[in-house]
């Protein structure tokens, strides 16, 4: 078999199963004695996981202090938590949460040893200034299933506002010594968060899969993580069956979008989930769950009309067949069908479109705008302005897609 070359970053040491959350306090021992615990603001600290962890970490000898993430981390929360802590010679840094939990434990570990402001590495905001750490050694323990965030170096941090942004500290160095994924954390999750983040891990993976620097070892990823996803989600959030494997399930696809989106990029989806979620109070998972129909649709259209050679088509016809369990005679049959599919998920599990949120015709253009950072650049194919503005408008007030 002849191969292209292809370069594989970075990742974690990975413990993956139900009740792995057990095994938390002797990996953080093994890298000293003072720990940065980084956490939700209440569902964690209400649950008999925490006061189980907190009776654990003592039985290891660790001494803890800690840092609550309310909303979506900012610069200015990172900075604090930074200036809070640095003189405490922290030994380890534990995140344990969902995505803007681990984010922002990744960036408070990247920092505490240098004490520069998080400003000064986010991409396309700061001032360009290359991070050579050293990061504090970090476990992310994920308590939902969508970012992946768990198997990432990015750390998103965001200013909410009309001129805000939603941008990444980034480094290898920043990427989890552990990633600890525990099945069982995930279910107290309700039904809108087990949407949101699983059609994010959905997005992920569907994008890291047609994705311009995609190679054989991520597609094979993603294409299990889809499977995951196609056999999970919709049971979880609709409470048929056991949640147990469904649980399981969708914390895997979660995990896999991670690995792949670290490796590929993403696309157009994530192009624009940037700029909504900086400029306007939308959920991450829900930008993903609401656009990923429309956004697919503009992709092969585009294709089709100016690259109709362009490989992402194939592998689109292929993720239809994984999806929707069937085989298709004609590519066209199957693009129709996981257009079709990507509208009844979207659907099924209730996510709303953009002018619930109060965006409007009159904010594409500025949205358009800012949609072109690193996500775009991987896009199967470069979208115009129109194009960009036609995923919005299928998603926005009486011109959506039904």
């Amino acid at each position: 078999m002849m191969l292209a070359g292809f370069s594989i970053a970075r990742l974690p040491r990975i413990e993956f199963g139900a009740g792995k959350i057990a095994a938390l306090p002797a990996l953080a021992a093994g890298y000293g004695s003072s720990v940065l615990l980084v956490t939700g603001a209440r569902s964690l600290r209400a649950s008999r996981t925490w006061s189980d962890l907190e009776q654990k970490l003592e039985q290891a000898g660790l001494r803890w202090q800690s840092v609550t993430v309310d909303g979506e981390p900012s610069p200015h929360m990172v900075d604090q938590a930074v200036a809070q802590h640095a003189g405490s010679n922290i030994d380890v840094v534990i995140g344990i949460g969902g995505g803007s939990v681990l984010d922002a434990a990744k960036a408070i570990a990247g920092l505490l040893r240098v004490g520069d402001s998080v400003i000064d590495y986010l991409e396309g905001v700061g001032s360009g200034k290359a991070y050579s750490g050293p990061a504090v050694p970090f476990i992310a323990v994920p308590t939902t299933a969508g970012t992946g965030s768990e198997a990432t170096k990015n750390a998103v941090l965001s200013v909410a506002g009309k001129e805000g942004f939603k941008k990444s500290f980034r480094d290898d160095r920043l990427v989890p010594e552990y990633a600890l994924v525990d099945p069982d954390l995930l279910a107290t999750c309700p039904p809108a968060l087990i949407a949101g983040n699983g059609m994010d891990a959905l997005t992920q993976l569907l994008e890291s899969y047609v994705s311009l620097r995609s190679n054989p070892m991520t597609d094979a990823l993603a294409w299990s993580g889809l499977e995951a996803a196609r056999d999970s989600l919709l049971p979880w959030f609709e409470g048929s069956g056991d949640p147990s494997p469904a649980r399981c399930g969708m914390a895997y696809a979660a995990l896999l979008s991670g690995i792949t989106l670290a490796q590929t990029g993403l696309g157009s989806v994530h192009g624009l989930a940037s700029p909504l979620g900086a400029f306007f109070p939308v959920p991450h998972g829900v930008v993903c769950g609401t656009l990923v129909g429309a956004a697919t649709r503009v992709n092969i259209t585009a294709m089709r009309a100016r690259e109709p050679d362009n490989p992402a088509l194939d592998k689109y016809a292929r993720i239809a067949g994984l999806l929707c369990r069937t085989s298709f005679n004609r590519r066209e049959q199957a693009w129709d069908a996981l257009l079709e599919l990507l509208d009844e998920w979207t659907q099924r599990l209730q996510l709303p479109p953009l002018d619930h949120y109060g965006i409007t015709p009159d904010d594409f253009a500025h949205l358009v705008a800012h949609a072109r950072g690193s996500s775009m650049k991987t896009n199967p194919i470069v979208l115009t302005d129109e194009e960009i503005s036609a995923v919005l408008e299928q998603r926005c007030g009486n011109s959506r897609v039904a």
